[in-house]
């Protein structure tokens, strides 16, 4: 089942209207998991840093012992002409997608010869501006790289999610503030965070458990380059109960305040409101 509508569907050198089946039963990821993608967006006629986002899936591909065939500048220029089909004023997702066809002789390993590729294209809408997600604890974790393919994207790594996700849903909250496996704060099931206190923002260092986002390496350079103080920090869940404000950085949604931490409010306070604003001034001038 498709997250969005009006899917569109690059597959085997061509694009095609709908959602195109694209994966055989006995292909290695069908029953492997040996999947890497990524995700952009087009919005108001613009793709906010579709390059890296292109860029990235070719690394992720390497990490996860695929072989990526498409180039950067190709990959990115056949998205353009996927976008030519729906109009400059919808919201679209783009997904990159490879997978591997074969295995090698033990089977478990991703062969050199046979990966696949596809894009997918889906209508899905920007949230309203003030739309907020509540924010609970999980006991589950983010894994560590000598244990799982932090270093990708891969589909692979997101039933966790899904399971933080299910965990902090079933007490009737929006989203997870998920650890490492130290015990420190991470992110959040689906997003990069930020956390501001006196005026000063706060994000969890890179430390190989989470992907640090295209999305959040671009707010981290417009605040200060608007002169904010911005911080990459070891945090503590006691740390985000003393936040003043916290947001969540995504390529989906790109800014989502967050109005609360378990039984803790938060106001949607200014530097929320002024990263949303940079992020989108920066992309129109970008182009």
């Amino acid at each position: 089942m498709a997250t969005g509508t009006n899917i569109r569907t690059y597959f085997q050198g061509t694009w095609h209207d709908g959602d195109v089946m694209i994966m055989r039963g006995a292909d290695h990821a069908a029953w492997l998991g040996s999947s890497v993608f990524d995700g952009a967006r087009y919005v108001n006629g613009i793709a906010p840093d579709l390059y890296a986002h292109c860029a990235r899936i070719n690394r992720s591909a390497k990490a996860l012992m695929l072989t990526p065939f498409v180039s950067t500048e190709d990959m990115v220029q056949i998205v353009w002409e996927g976008l030519a089909a729906y109009p400059k004023e919808a919201a679209i997702y783009i997904r990159p997608m490879y997978w591997a066809t074969q295995g090698d002789a033990t089977a478990i390993v991703p062969g050199e010869e046979g990966t696949a590729f596809a894009i997918s294209l889906e209508e899905i809408p920007m949230a309203p501006e003030g739309a907020a997600t509540h924010l609970g604890r999980t006991r589950f974790r983010r894994p560590v790289l000598e244990s799982s393919v932090c270093n990708a994207k891969a589909g692979c790594l997101y039933p966790n999610n899904a399971r933080m996700l299910r965990d902090v849903q079933s007490r009737g909250f929006g989203n997870a503030l998920v650890a490492d496996a130290l015990g420190n704060v991470a992110e959040s099931a689906t997003a990069n965070v930020f956390m501001v206190k006196d005026g000063a923002v706060f994000t969890p260092i890179a430390n190989g458990t989470f992907l640090s986002g295209i999305t959040r390496a671009r707010h981290i350079q417009n605040m200060r380059a608007d002169g904010m103080e911005v911080h990459e920090a070891v945090l503590s869940f006691e740390d985000f109960e003393g936040a003043d404000e916290v947001f969540l950085s995504g390529n989906l949604q790109k800014v989502t305040p967050v109005s609360g931490f378990e039984d803790i409010s938060y106001q949607i306070g200014p530097v929320t409101r002024r990263v949303r604003e940079l992020y989108w001034d920066w992309a129109l001038t970008a182009g």
